[in-house]
Order: C-alpha cells, then structure tokens, then sequence
C-alpha cells in the first residue's frame, strides 16, 4: 500500500503546527535571555526564579489541592449519577435528570461561571453559606462542572459490560448490595480513575469558572498565567509550561509503561 505524498506533506505540516510552538517553549524556557528572539546561552536561571516566585507556588499548590478535592467530590457524586443513569434505566424524571446532568458539557463555560455566581451570592444573602468566595466556591463550582463528565463515563462503562455477571451473582444467592460491590464496583473501578483523572485535569487547566466563583486570596494558578500573560509572557511562564509538559510526558509513559507490564 503506497501513501499519497499530498497526505503525508499535510501530515507532516500539521505536525509541525502542532508541536513546533511547543518545541521553541520548550527551547526559550532555558533560555539565558529575557528575550525570547535573542539566544543569550543555556540557562536554570528560569526554572530557579520559578520556584522562588512566592505567587506562583502559592498558587500550584492552591489550584492542586482544589483540584484533588474538586475530583474527588464529582468522582463521588458523578459515579452514583452514572450508575443510576445505566442501572435503573426506568425511574420518574429519568428524562429531565439525564438532561440536566449532560447540561455542564454542551453550555460555554462563560454562561456556567456566571449562573454558579449568581447562585452564591443568592445564597449567601438567603443562608449565609458560603461567607465571601475564595478557594470553597471554586472547589464546589468544578465539582459540579465534572460531575457531568464522570457521570458519562461511568454510564458508557456500566453500559458496554451489561448485566450479566451481576444477575448470575444474585442467582447464585449473592444480596444485591454484595453483588454491587463484588462485581459492578470493580467493573466501574476504570471508568471511575477515568473520570477522576479527567476531573482532576478539568479543575486544573480552568480559568473561567474560576474567575467567576474565586474571591481575593484565592487565585488558581491558571487565573495568574492569564493575568500575567495581560503584560506579556514572561521566560517563567515558559519555565512553567515547560515543567507541566515534563509532568504530563511522564504520567503518560508511567500509564503506557504500567499497560505493557499487565499484558506480559
């Protein structure tokens, strides 16, 4: 079979659109200049200044913790909603619940950031909770955003494995609750770290959502890129996006080395 040199030179260009800005990032970030057009020497100096930036740690530790929690919380609720979803295909409202719950992956993230607002400040007014925004608003406000995501996930999971090994569990004289957790717990246990992973990633990389439901002394770390980025980049933001890059590689190879040891 003989590939045509047209779709491998439109192959070849939009690799190169792809990661050729992600190589010269790569490449100033270890730049000795401030400018990013003027080769000045290899250089740390960057990645050093990164890690003395009060702000910036400050704020990776803050966007990380809120995206631990933030995960964990619509692993937790989006896990039941997708279960319920694929399970009990006939319950009243089912309709309306599947509607309101896949509502957070087609709306724009302007509009939900805006409606999570206006909800916080009504009931503050209304209850008192929450007292002012800050790092709470923002962990509750990515949790709902990706319960939608981890609901979708478990449901497409449950549903592709049926219902077979559960009914003969209970055949056999397994409760319900014990075939739920011998058999559907572990077959929901990789749509479950699929969505927390996704959930985790989502909560990290928002800046949206964020901007609206976050207070003073609670800026995520994406917020203080973008507010920076207003004055123009800066080598330790390359720096920054350098590490991340570093970190995402080596999640993925850790994943592909760890998928390749099961098989053998």
């Amino acid at each position: 079979m003989t590939r045509s040199p047209f779709l491998t030179c439109w192959l070849i260009a939009g690799l190169t659109v792809l990661y050729l800005p992600i190589a010269l990032l790569i490449g100033t970030s270890f730049n000795a200049s401030r400018l990013t057009t003027q080769w000045s020497g290899f250089s740390l100096r960057w990645y050093v200044a990164m890690f003395h930036d009060t702000a910036l740690m400050d704020a990776a530790f803050l966007s990380i913790r809120i995206a631990l929690v933030s995960a964990t919380i619509a692993t937790l609720l989006g896990g039941i909603a997708g279960f319920a979803l694929a399970r009990l295909r006939r319950f009243h409202g089912r309709t309306l619940f599947a509607g309101l719950l896949a509502a957070p992956l087609v709306l724009p993230d302007l509009l939900i950031g805006l409606a999570l607002l206006l909800l916080f400040v009504a009931a503050e007014r209304l209850t008192g909770f929450p007292q002012n925004r800050g790092a709470l608003t923002v962990v509750l406000a990515h949790a709902t955003m990706c319960i939608a995501y981890v609901a979708l996930v478990v449901e497409s999971r449950l549903a592709s494995t049926g219902t077979t090994l559960e009914q003969v569990a209970m055949d056999l004289g397994a409760p319900p609750f014990t075939a739920f957790l011998r058999i559907t717990l572990p077959l929901m246990a990789p749509a479950l770290l699929a969505g927390w992973l996704l959930a985790f990633t989502l909560s990290l990389d928002d800046v949206v959502i964020a901007s609206f439901t976050s207070g003073p002394g609670a800026t995520t770390l994406p917020m203080l890129v973008f507010s920076t980025l207003r004055l123009g980049a800066t080598p330790i933001l390359n720096a920054l996006a350098s590490l991340v890059l570093a970190l995402a590689a080596g999640a993925l190879f850790a994943a592909w080395r760890l998928g390749r040891a099961r098989k053998y």
